[in-house]
């Protein structure tokens, strides 16, 4: 999807499932190949060839053939998870046992992710509800300075996160090392900016080592 006649600087990976945010999911497809990288959809299948999922409005369906388990984070420039809620169908655990953390496959992927960006080698962004995946492992989050939507507030500071405040809400954007995080949809456009900034000095950064 990446834009003719602009160089082709790699793909970003988003992780999706059902019920996903629709105008994230048109901002990222129009921003980010007119910047030169390729969106790649990313799930876990259920042993299908591929799984087509639909917004939360209905009006945007997506149809992803890449799965989860099949692939490494550090194959793309950064990774990014989409919002409403598909983060929460994501994070599914199919046979959970106690004392045992998630072992859902987008779950065991995020911590390589985030092993990966603690490494200085990947960017991760989220938005909205997105944190919700993060929060089926509180190891993942724990003392991460973030912002989130209001209504999984409780959820975040129960994994451990520290939610940033600018007055009466969460912060709009907030940086901590390589991971971006953002309030809702109404900041898209700024998120997408600040993580398409990381990426590229990321880029150098790694070609000139």
């Amino acid at each position: 999807m990446v834009t003719t006649g602009t160089k082709n600087q790699g793909k970003i990976g988003v992780l999706i499932e059902e019920h996903f945010d629709e105008i994230e999911f048109r901002a990222f497809n129009s921003f980010f190949p007119s910047h030169g990288y390729e969106i790649e959809y990313i799930s876990h299948l259920w042993n299908q060839e591929q799984l087509t999922f639909k917004g939360v409005d209905l009006t945007e369906e997506v149809t992803v053939t890449v799965e989860v388990n099949d692939i490494q984070p550090t194959d793309y420039q950064g990774i990014i998870l989409i919002g409403a809620y598909a983060m929460d169908r994501l994070r599914y655990e199919e046979y959970p046992q106690q004392g045992q953390s998630n072992q859902s496959p987008a779950v065991k992927f995020l911590r390589k992710a985030v092993k990966a960006m603690d490494a200085g080698k990947l960017n991760i962004g989220t938005i909205c509800h997105s944190l919700w995946l993060f929060c089926a492992d509180p190891e993942l989050l724990k003392n991460r300075e973030v912002t989130c939507a209001h209504n999984i507030i409780c959820d975040v500071k129960n994994a451990g996160g520290i939610i940033i405040f600018d007055g009466d809400g969460t912060t709009n954007i907030h940086i901590n090392g390589n991971l971006i995080t953002a309030k809702h949809p109404n900041v898209v456009f700024e998120f997408m900016e600040v993580f398409l900034k990381a990426i590229n000095e990321q880029r150098l950064q790694l070609a000139t080592k």
